[in-house]
């Protein structure tokens, strides 16, 4: 009889939606499992859409709270990954539109990186960072976080094809930086 393996996403979908339960019961050890497990892709999110590691953290943890008070709420009927990642962005754009600023410059952006080998490619996350800040969160939403233009301009507050046309616009400006 041979034993195989079972995938690990059938593993954690029900280990995940257990410490779900545990966590609306309460359970604080549950929710901070929870944490654990999704903080880094919450933070990259964060800072992708900011370009500032302090705004990214307080979005970081504002979405963490916002998540944990609002747990009694939460259906279910897309992942916890997923609805966090939403509270997250969330959190950043309703940031940026009520307060009608564009987020602060970054405290240090790399430097373009090159080597000495003709054709190799700038570093991809600091071509990202100098994206003007419309086309950098349409980019960072659609192309990066699989977001859909309806949902960009249902979060970000603008048309569909505004948010086509930022996109478009990001693009040419990274193909431009990723090419000289």
């Amino acid at each position: 009889m041979e034993a195989t393996a079972e995938p690990v996403r059938d593993i954690a979908i029900p280990l995940e939606a257990g410490l779900v339960a545990r966590a609306r019961k309460g359970d604080t050890r549950a929710f901070e499992r929870l944490y654990r497990s999704h903080v880094g892709r919450i933070h990259a999110v964060c800072l992708r859409l900011t370009r500032n590691h302090a705004q990214a953290e307080e979005f970081t943890q504002e979405a963490f709270i916002k998540a944990w008070m609002s747990l009694p709420r939460f259906r279910g009927d897309s992942g916890f990954g997923t609805w966090l990642h939403r509270i997250a962005v969330n959190c950043a754009l309703a940031h940026f539109r009520s307060a009608s600023r564009a987020p602060e410059a970054p405290a240090h952006v790399e430097e373009e990186v090159f080597t000495e080998e003709p054709g190799t490619m700038l570093d991809l996350e600091s071509a990202i960072a100098q994206l003007p800040d419309g086309a950098r969160e349409v980019f960072v939403l659609h192309d990066v976080e699989g977001y859909k233009h309806e949902e960009i301009a249902e979060l970000a507050g603008i048309a569909p094809g505004t948010s086509k046309a930022q996109l478009h616009r990001a693009r040419q400006l990274l193909r431009t930086r990723l090419t000289t």
